[in-house]
């Protein structure tokens, strides 16, 4: 569910000592006596804050969003991943200050402590959480492992292929600029190209105008160099997703040229999927309770283009999808058929105190998935490697791994 940020509802949610703390480093409202203030009850801050110069408050506007933004599980795991590896090398150190912000009342306090005493963490975190909130990544598997190169040489290299190539085709991207990040055991790259510019309506100084700008569009990558894949997330034409993905490969993994990715190789294998017998296998612990298919995509192999979906309430009849597919069985060959798009319902427990939830997944052959890369959705990354959906590259352990039927 998509969170609504207003100034008044953020100040009510964040503790006064700390609202205290961020104006303080501001010089502002030092003549407020925010020890007197009720919590929750902030009247006189935001009498004070509506009497700030616009520009003034545009500015902090924008970074108590992201404070916002950030008071959240997925907020706070991004802040975690992002210690972690920041302070790699101090275990001790780390391991105290991970388990001191998790004593925290509640993620509000853990977002403002975070940005207030530890602005080395911020920038990654912010990074992983919007990376978390993406949906629709393409894989490609075979990219080698090759460690990922990460110094100024290799990060400018990429950005100017990444500006060279969208300046040639599509006469944008005049400047570019690439971020790198580590998480866990994931190398993260913001590429951030200069989109075209255009005219937003703004109030500017109590004036209504139109004012131009030049905005970024954004290319996201994650490279695993355990597994040799690279996600890449573009929301642009698909003629764009190879060239970027070659930029990469040469760039940051050092390779010749894009290794070949063989076309009869698939990512997801969906076609076993219409079978009613189809078993989900997951992780004992991992939170899935259970998967389910609502949503068939069946695709013609004998006349392009041709497809038929099927979608049933699987929430009564888990197998209520294939109900609907023998009713449709006797008058189509679905031999000649194969599985292109399924949409599936797990069922995941994300707190103890609290109803599983719902979660939709959404493959399309050959390699797009609309999973993210927080930690619930990583679980479900897993579940579908486990399932045989996405091929594994190597034998897992089989021991920890139950079997639940659809």
């Amino acid at each position: 569910m998509t969170r609504h940020y207003t100034t008044r509802d953020f100040f009510r949610q964040m503790p006064n000592a700390l609202l205290k703390r961020y104006f303080e480093e501001r010089g502002l409202f030092g003549e407020l006596d925010f020890s007197a203030m009720k919590e929750g009850k902030p009247d006189a801050l935001f009498d004070a804050w509506l009497s700030l110069p616009e520009d003034q408050r545009h500015t902090m506007d924008a970074e108590l969003r992201d404070i916002f933004e950030m008071s959240c599980e997925k907020g706070f795991h991004a802040i975690v991943d992002e210690t972690r590896w920041q302070w790699r090398r101090e275990p001790e150190a780390r391991d105290a200050l991970i388990e001191k912000l998790s004593a925290l009342p509640s993620h509000h306090h853990r977002a403002m402590v975070t940005y207030l005493d530890h602005g080395d963490f911020w920038r990654g975190a912010t990074r992983f959480y919007h990376a978390d909130s993406l949906s629709y990544w393409r894989k490609r598997k075979h990219m080698g492992h090759n460690p990922a190169a990460v110094d100024k040489a290799s990060l400018d290299q990429l950005a100017a292929q990444i500006r060279t190539y969208f300046r040639t085709t599509e006469g944008r991207g005049n400047n570019c600029i690439v971020e790198a990040f580590r998480r866990d055991e994931r190398d993260y790259f913001f590429a951030y190209p200069e989109d075209y510019s255009q005219q937003s309506i703004e109030w500017v100084d109590g004036e209504f105008d139109r004012r131009p700008h030049n905005p970024a569009f954004e290319v996201v990558f994650v490279y695993t160099q355990k597994d040799g894949t690279l996600d890449l997330n573009y929301r642009g034409t698909k003629k764009a997703v190879e060239p970027l993905q070659g930029m990469f490969a040469t760039t940051i993994l050092k390779l010749d040229e894009l290794p070949p990715d063989p076309k009869d190789e698939r990512v997801y294998d969906l076609n076993p999927l219409a079978q009613a017998s189809f078993d989900f296998s997951f992780a004992v612990g991992s939170g899935i309770e259970n998967v389910v298919v609502k949503k068939l995509r069946l695709s013609s192999r004998a006349h392009r283009g041709d497809r038929i979906t099927l979608e049933a309430d699987a929430a009564h009849d888990p197998n209520a999808v294939y109900a609907l597919l023998e009713k449709v069985r006797p008058s189509l060959p679905l031999h000649t058929y194969n599985v292109t798009q399924v949409e599936l319902t797990a069922s995941v427990v994300t707190d103890p105190d609290k109803p599983a939830r719902t979660v939709t997944i959404r493959i399309t052959h050959p390699n797009s998935c609309s999973l993210k890369y927080d930690e619930m959705d990583l679980k479900l990354r897993q579940m579908l490697e486990a399932s045989g959906i996405e091929p594994r590259e190597a034998d897992t352990d089989e021991a920890s791994v139950t079997t639940t039927e659809a």
